[in-house]
């Protein structure tokens, strides 16, 4: 029976009690992590936020009433406790932050009593995630989720703080606003006022900041909810956080300026960690070249070397072929691990295929120097030593090559890079390496779309020196764009915008908008830009990656308190859901029968 906490009043949370209460008088509350009763003593365990606490129940000291309370007391009743600290009778508990001292109890009240949770509330919990996240109010118990999830309220207490210091605004945007769908997919929300019109939600505020800054706000930033309808995996949520700023009147390096203080500050307040400054830039050529990504992990080496002209002259076909596509042949050397079992090769070779490479090929040097080669028969003795010396292979070495168009080759030996580190324990997630890319592409080539698109948004600024090739070599033009990375993972990405006219005409000429089309899109922000407009400049992070890499997890899922899952279901509200006829109706909306039969 459910008991009032009238007249009782928490003094303390469970973990901010030590031996300087000892002998006080204090009134806890809390969850019951786990009850003992051992004949004329009864131990509980009481969590709450902040930690576990020992409660101790002795009928001599508590009376003969609350010590049969105690004795039915089960897993997650919710109870008040008033007692005296004292230091532990037994041993102490090197695992607990009130390991030494425990709290002799004088009165409890049982505030909830609880059915058994579907699953164990402890740390590093084994329960299915799916489980988990149906009865997510209770996994958000755990205290290596509640630990994320503090960590993430605190980080944005330092951002905030930091920004503000800096002198930027915290200023909302809308979240119902127009749709402009080039990028991913919108969520649209049917009008009722307006039958047949839809809102968007934003993919990210980018037109509403640099409307501020138009506005004249100088320095602009935001905790943004952003919505994308795009396919998930492990890092995508189909609603996150972006942590957004715009700046007026700077260029490339006053952006890095400020958010390389943030990043120190928020990661020497928030788990104690020193980042160099500066931090490493690199262009995109350069990362792409070196690691074959654009994210690149550099706390490990297995970087690509180009050996195109190595093989250039040798009889294999599938060399000679990609070289004569206009393609590129690169290898990665894997150190130590020539004697991999051709079962394993197989694998990576398998593993390549899903980015689109045809096969490895490789040279496996044995520890007493020998050669076990996919392709040592269509190359001379002095062609395969050539390859191996520009390779830097030594005995022991596992060689691996792919030969393709280079798009292909940088996704391949990209991602195989990295599963090979992961496998031979190189990833240290106490090591964090940062560093920035810059000079993006300016425009990317869709094959499907048959035309370029802008490879951050439309409203990216060129490099100056490269706009004279924006008519005849659009691939070839840079833009003033930046992305921060953190171990392999891009945490933010920005640009310098354009600001004069005649530089947005020729983006949009090269996106093939005509000028109807640019107006039909974003008209406001092409209008706002008649009346005066700074030159500005912005960045935005992923808030959740950046939380999910500081806590140390490998999901952003652990560091949200709701999070959807990969089919953008909530579990827990059952969310999409099918609605009442009646607000269909107010809407307009007929929704297709057989569709939902089908779901």
């Amino acid at each position: 029976m459910a008991e009032s906490m009238s007249g009782m009043k928490r003094t303390h949370r469970c973990a901010e009690l030590s031996k300087a209460q000892v002998g006080q008088t204090v009134t806890v509350m809390g969850w019951v992590q786990k009850s003992r009763n051992k004949g004329g003593v009864v131990f509980v365990d009481l969590r709450d936020r902040s930690g576990i606490l020992q409660i101790i129940f002795e009928e001599n000291k508590c009376g003969t009433e609350i010590f049969e309370k105690a004795g039915k007391l089960r897993s997650e009743f919710v109870i008040a406790v008033t007692g005296q600290v004292c230091e532990r009778a037994g041993a102490v508990n090197q695992n607990l932050a009130t390991g030494e001292i425990e709290v002799i109890a004088e009165q409890l009240r049982i505030l909830s009593e609880s059915e058994t949770p579907p699953f164990h509330i402890e740390e590093n919990s084994k329960t299915k995630e799916e489980l988990r996240l149906k009865y997510r109010y209770l996994d958000l118990r755990r205290p290596d989720i509640q630990k994320n999830i503090m960590m993430r309220s605190r980080a944005c207490a330092v951002i905030r703080n930091f920004l503000t210091e800096e002198g930027f605004l915290e200023i909302e945007t809308p979240m119902l606003t127009k749709s402009t769908p080039e990028g991913a997919r919108d969520y649209l929300v049917p009008s009722r006022v307006h039958p047949g019109s839809f809102y968007a939600l934003p993919q990210s505020p980018q037109l509403f900041k640099q409307l501020l800054m138009v506005s004249g706000y100088d320095r602009y930033f935001q905790l943004a909810r952003c919505f994308r309808d795009e396919d998930l995996r492990a890092d995508r949520q189909p609603e996150f956080t972006q942590v957004d700023m715009e700046l007026s009147f700077v260029d490339v390096d006053d952006v890095i300026d400020v958010n390389e203080r943030l990043l120190a500050r928020l990661f020497k307040e928030i788990i104690g960690v020193d980042v160099p400054l500066p931090i490493q830039r690199m262009t995109w050529q350069e990362a792409m070249d070196r690691f074959g990504s654009d994210k690149p992990d550099t706390r490990f080496g297995m970087e690509l070397n180009d050996v195109t002209d190595v093989v250039r002259d040798c009889e294999f076909a599938v060399f000679k072929n990609a070289i004569a596509d206009g393609g590129s042949v690169r290898g990665i050397n894997a150190k130590g691990q020539g004697t991999m079992p051709r079962k394993k090769i197989d694998a990576l070779v398998a593993f390549v295929k899903d980015y689109g490479a045809k096969g490895l090929a490789y040279i496996a040097i044995q520890p007493d120097g020998s050669i076990k080669s996919s392709f040592a028969k269509f190359m001379k003795d002095e062609e395969m030593q050539a390859l191996i010396s520009a390779m830097q292979g030594e005995p022991g070495d596992l060689l691996l090559f792919a030969a393709d168009k280079n798009k292909i080759v940088y996704a391949s030996l990209g991602a195989l890079r990295l599963e090979l580190a992961d496998k031979m324990g190189m990833l240290d997630k106490n090591q964090y390496n940062f560093l920035w890319v810059t000079e993006f592409p300016l425009l990317e080539w869709s094959d499907e779309e048959n035309r370029f698109q802008a490879m951050h948004h439309p409203f990216t600024m060129p490099m100056e020196e490269d706009l004279q090739y924006i008519d005849t070599d659009p691939g070839r033009v840079r833009a003033k764009a930046y992305d921060i990375v953190l171990n392999g993972t891009e945490i933010g990405g920005g640009s310098v915008r354009i600001h004069q006219d005649d530089i947005q005409e020729k983006m949009f000429e090269a996106l093939g908008f005509t000028k109807e089309r640019a107006h039909e899109q974003f008209g406001f922000l092409l209008d706002a830009f008649k009346y005066g407009v700074p030159p500005h400049a912005g960045l935005a992070y992923g808030l959740d990656r950046l939380i999910m890499l500081m806590a140390k997890v490998d999901s952003i899922r652990d560091v949200i308190a709701f999070p959807k899952v990969k089919d953008a279901s909530c579990l827990l509200t059952n969310a999409p859901d099918t609605v009442d006829e009646k607000q269909l109706e107010e809407l307009g909306i007929r929704v297709n029968e057989t569709e939902q039969a089908e779901e």
